[in-house]
């Protein structure tokens, strides 16, 4: 059973992966100006594979952390309900913390789609 359930979720995965590839293939043609096609469209590709990745784990992160902050928040206040305010307020800065992690990542990812700074080296 577990066997079975573990090859359905890496034909899942894999479906997924190949998917979201050959779309990415597709749509980086039309934006990229003419010239090596093959190695634009390779270079845009990875691109756009980046910054999904990066605004993926950035948004994970984020997640984890706020839903930490509120859930040990939760925890404190049913303990000590006299306490609330402060326990509330510096719940929110940790929640703010943990969410600029996640603007951090959305800016990197708009950086590598929009403003490659490693362009000049790979397509001259």
């Amino acid at each position: 059973m577990s066997q079975n359930l573990s090859k359905g979720i890496f034909a899942a995965f894999f479906s997924v992966v190949v998917l979201l590839l050959s779309s990415q293939l597709v749509f980086a043609q039309e934006a990229i100006p003419a010239g090596d096609a093959m190695a634009k469209s390779v270079f845009a590709v990875g691109a756009m594979l980046a910054a999904g990745i990066a605004i993926g784990v950035g948004a994970v992160g984020a997640g984890l952390g706020i839903g930490t902050a509120a859930s040990g928040a939760c925890s404190a206040v049913g303990r000590n309900p006299g306490v609330q305010g402060k326990i509330m307020m510096t719940m929110l800065v940790g929640m703010a913390m943990a969410e600029s992690i996640a603007i951090y990542a959305l800016v990197v990812s708009l950086v590598l789609l929009f403003a490659n700074p490693y362009m000049s080296y790979f397509l001259g």
